[in-house]
């Protein structure tokens, strides 16, 4: 039987307080991220203008990082989850709990740039037909990251089955089809009425399905590149070996298929991805023969990819 989460509400400072009128619930989602964690908190306390709650859900941090959030940041809801329950499951806690108007998933190995919060109050603001916003990530230089993409996992297959939908849904076919999930703003009352995240996902994919489920639920999903968010990235995943991380992306853009997509689509996908790994996997073992560097590391991917999805039984 798993463990239940304990619970550790903090004392709240005034600003914090929960109120009728409060703007933003912040989510920051932890796993052995105490290194990046405190400037994460300080960027979001240092900012100005809106009235928020912080909560951070800890999934069984072994490095000290609920003692720094109770010991530093007294003014935050501290949820600390005995085992690791996943991203979705861990957003969810807090979800059930938030106040704010405006519910904003961080990652812990993030910042804040100033006035973020209440550039993404008034975008949301003068948007009343977007339920859920992504931000402007950079990396740590400046320099840009990719934090928007205009089409869902599946290819081809699958863009041609989302523009179906849309067309006879009357769901708008507007350009952005998701965003990153570490840095994403959304309304608490669509994020709710939706059920949050599905939990299904544990970790990769759970930002492109509760978008493309908002979208569904007759809201669009908006960019606000006036708020920029410094992202360090791959915390969750450190000491985790590459194939690892490989494997659970497998599983989770598998998941996303069989839940959105036909019967057909999905062995569409499936075919193509199977003949795709086949392939890469004969010019690597042809190339083995010459030189090995990083070729073995290579085809042990496309070896996962196989092992995870041969059998699956697609969109049953």
């Amino acid at each position: 039987m798993t463990p239940p989460a304990i619970d550790c509400v903090m004392h709240r400072v005034s600003r914090t307080c929960p109120s009728p009128g409060m703007d933003f619930s912040v989510i920051i989602v932890s796993y052995n991220a105490a290194g990046h964690l405190g400037r994460c908190l300080e960027s979001v306390f240092q900012q100005k203008k809106v009235s928020f709650e912080v909560f951070v859900v800890d999934n069984a941090s072994e490095d000290g990082s609920c003692g720094l959030v109770s010991e530093h940041f007294p003014g935050t809801h501290l949820i600390a989850n005995a085992t690791n329950a996943g991203f979705a499951k861990a957003n969810n806690q807090a979800l059930k709990k938030a106040q704010g108007e405006i519910v904003y998933f961080l990652n812990p190995d993030t910042a804040l740039g100033p006035g973020v919060l209440y550039r993404v109050k008034t975008y949301l603001s003068d948007h009343p037909e977007v339920g859920i916003a992504g931000t402007r990530i950079v990396n740590p230089d400046g320099s840009f990251q990719a934090s928007v993409e205009m089409r869902y996992p599946g290819g081809r297959h699958g863009e041609k089955e989302m523009k179906a939908l849309f067309a006879t849904s009357g769901v708008s076919p507007a350009p952005v089809a998701w965003v990153l999930g570490a840095s994403m703003a959304g309304r608490r009352s669509v994020l709710q009425g939706i059920g949050g995240f599905d939990e299904r996902f544990f970790l990769y994919g759970e930002d492109a399905d509760i978008c493309l489920r908002v979208r569904k639920a007759g809201f669009e999903v908006g960019f606000i590149p006036e708020a920029v968010v410094v992202h360090w990235g791959g915390e969750s995943e450190r000491g985790h070996s590459r194939l690892s991380v490989w494997e659970k992306k497998i599983r989770a853009e598998t998941l996303f298929f069989n839940k959105h997509y036909s019967k057909t689509t999905c062995r569409k996908i499936h075919r193509e991805g199977l003949l795709q790994a086949y392939w890469r996997l004969l010019g690597i073992k042809a190339g083995m023969l010459f030189a090995k560097d990083k070729r073995e590391e290579r085809a042990e991917k496309y070896v996962k990819y196989l092992a995870v999805t041969r059998g699956y039984r697609w969109n049953p």
